[in-house]
């Protein structure tokens, strides 16, 4: 699971991540929300922990911005702002928990823990359908016009990642970091031979895979 920590005191940001860490997450670390903007388009992630007072942009104005490109990733707030007005405001707003500081890692960490259990039970929260193709994380299931792929690994991570995005473009980069774990444009041909085998095996539907020059890779759902 990864988890995106938005918060600007450095020490309670190293506790938490360190915390966290332990106990299997993925973390990315940031101190203000406009680099936070940036990183989980690279790495969308699974939940978010979110401060509301930040340099630059406000955390209140990150949520509103969050929430118009993404309605179920959960959001809790951890906020020294522990007045009823300010609780309620992000609730409304988009927030799904609000942790007022100061508070016991345990704590927060039980919050994840319920605030990713909800999202699992969602019907559709590991199911994406896109053009025709479908994919199912838990199961690791994916077909084509209702037929079954047989994907290998990285076929499967990189059709997961289209399929969650549709319309994203993908940098070859952003691939490489995101499904082999390294950036590096001596690899770049890695991903070009993956997306051909990809495409292969979706068939008709591959051609929703669509090359944009000199940059990457966009799922196109309306690619015929």
């Amino acid at each position: 699971m990864q988890i995106l920590l938005i918060e600007d005191e450095n020490a309670l940001r190293e506790i938490i991540e360190f915390h966290l860490m332990r106990e299997g997450y993925q973390i990315c670390s940031l101190g203000n929300a406009n680099d936070a903007l940036i990183a989980m388009e690279d790495a969308p992630p699974d939940l978010v922990l979110l401060d509301l007072m930040l340099p630059g942009l406000q955390g209140m104005q990150f949520l509103d911005i969050f929430r118009q490109k993404d309605h179920k990733t959960p959001v809790i707030i951890i906020s020294a702002r522990t007045s009823e007005e300010d609780i309620i405001k992000a609730l409304e707003r988009g927030a799904d928990d609000y942790l007022p500081k100061p508070f016991s890692v345990r704590l927060l960490e039980t919050k994840i823990k319920v605030a990713l259990r909800r999202q699992g039970e969602q019907p559709d929260a590991n199911c994406f359908e896109s053009g025709g193709v479908k994919i199912q994380l838990e199961s690791h299931k994916a077909s084509s016009e209702g037929r079954e792929l047989q994907l290998t690994q990285k076929e499967f991570d990189l059709l997961a990642l289209f399929l969650r995005k549709p319309q994203k473009v993908f940098t070859r980069n952003q691939l490489l970091s995101m499904v082999w774990g390294y950036d590096s444009d001596l690899n770049s041909r890695t991903v070009d031979v993956h997306v051909a085998m990809l495409r292969k095996k979706l068939g008709e539907c591959g051609s929703h895979v669509k090359t944009i020059p000199k940059i990457g890779y966009q799922w196109d759902p309306k690619v015929a």
